[in-house]
């Protein structure tokens, strides 16, 4: 499952976006530390392939039912200056972003007199580079810590002294400002080692209904630090989110047609998420049921397999696949198969965003 944690100063907006999002009612309060505990909430990620395809495989009143895949998103406590230390309970809260395969920094971009600001001031900037440092900071002694018991193995283990090497340009990489996902180095650590820095990062700009849908000069602000690091953008308002939950479909694309939106934050988030982390989505169809499933992008079909169940994957012979609008098209799989577009993939075949597919298994 893919694990999307929500991080930022206390006051962003983190507990709104996630009330929003999952529905679950967790505390939203305008003072630091609301949250004390990590939040969980698991939602289904919206994808209208699903439909079209269920459309293909209704008889009479019987409708197959529909499975989408689905995201964790972890509301993790607002850090602040000196979490590293363990200011405002930020060992726990570190230890929650460990957790996840991702995180999505929600930065405050708009201005409410109502709302305190920790820093007593709105500053994306200064925000940004707080949370930076503090989870470079953790990084930093987490190295340490490792590179002491590396220093006492490494003289009789080739494997330890590569590892002590790598730790030491990650260190100094760290100690200059760069994070350790941009740090080649990185990928030579101990799989174990779990740097904070290096989970991919979506900043999530949290502003007003007036600066939607393209946003305000303090979103500019984060999309060129953004930009320097090759990290997504997503600008959200977590009140209107908020608010869409509680109208129903026809009402809420009404409501995001008058802002100048096409549909709601949570898939726009959910959308750069898949992106961020190399994720796509493959399906399977029938008269049972519709479902979707995640691979990571570049997954060859076996692997896919595998997602289903361990026992396609280790007897696969071959997968039946198809395009899904390539299927809707044709209006059923016999239909497709007479045109030649239902193909043959082997064990090499990289699967696609939107394949359906079928697989052939011997155990």
């Amino acid at each position: 499952m893919l694990g999307i944690g929500i991080v930022g100063l206390p006051n962003v907006g983190k507990s709104t976006l996630f009330n929003a999002i999952t529905r679950a009612g967790v505390e939203a309060a305008n003072y630091p530390f609301a949250t004390i505990d990590k939040n969980v909430g698991v939602v289904p990620v919206p994808d209208a392939r699903l439909e079209a395809l269920q459309a293909l495989y209704v008889k009479g009143e019987r409708v197959p039912p529909i499975v989408p895949t689905s995201v964790e998103f972890v509301d993790i406590a607002g850090l602040v200056k000196g979490a590293s230390r363990g200011e405002g309970l930020g060992n726990q809260f570190l230890a929650n972003i460990r957790e996840v395969a991702a995180i999505a920094h929600v930065v405050r971009c708009f201005d409410d007199p109502n709302v305190v600001h920790v820093a007593g001031a709105v500053s994306p900037s200064d925000d940004i580079e707080t949370i930076h440092t503090e989870l470079a900071l953790a990084d930093i002694a987490t190295l340490e810590k490792r590179s002491e018991k590396l220093r006492r193995s490494a003289k009789g283990d080739p494997a330890d002294a590569a590892a002590l090497a790598a730790a030491g340009t990650v260190l100094a990489e760290l100690e200059r400002g760069v994070p350790a996902r941009a740090c080649p180095a990185t990928a030579e650590l101990p799989a174990d080692v779990n740097l904070l820095t290096a989970k991919p990062v979506i900043y999530v700009c949290n502003v007003s209904e007036d600066a939607l849908p393209d946003g305000n000069a303090y979103v500019d602000e984060v999309r060129a630090r953004a930009a320097s690091e090759g990290a997504d953008v997503v600008v959200i308002s977590a009140r209107i989110e908020e608010e869409l939950t509680e109208l129903g479909a026809e009402e809420a694309s009404a409501f995001l047609a008058d802002m100048g939106l096409d549909r709601p934050g949570l898939e726009r988030l959910i959308e750069v998420g898949y992106h961020t982390l190399g994720l796509i989505t493959f399906l399977t169809a029938g008269e049972k049921e519709v479902r979707a499933w995640t691979v990571r992008r570049g997954a060859r079909a076996p692997e896919a397999a595998g997602v289903i169940h361990s026992d396609f994957e280790r007897g696969f012979i071959r997968a039946e696949v198809i395009a899904w609008d390539k299927l809707v098209e044709a209006g059923s799989l016999a239909a497709a198969r007479s045109r030649g577009w239902l193909r043959t993939e082997g064990k090499d075949y990289v699967v696609a965003d939107g394949d359906v597919m079928n697989f052939l298994f011997n155990v």
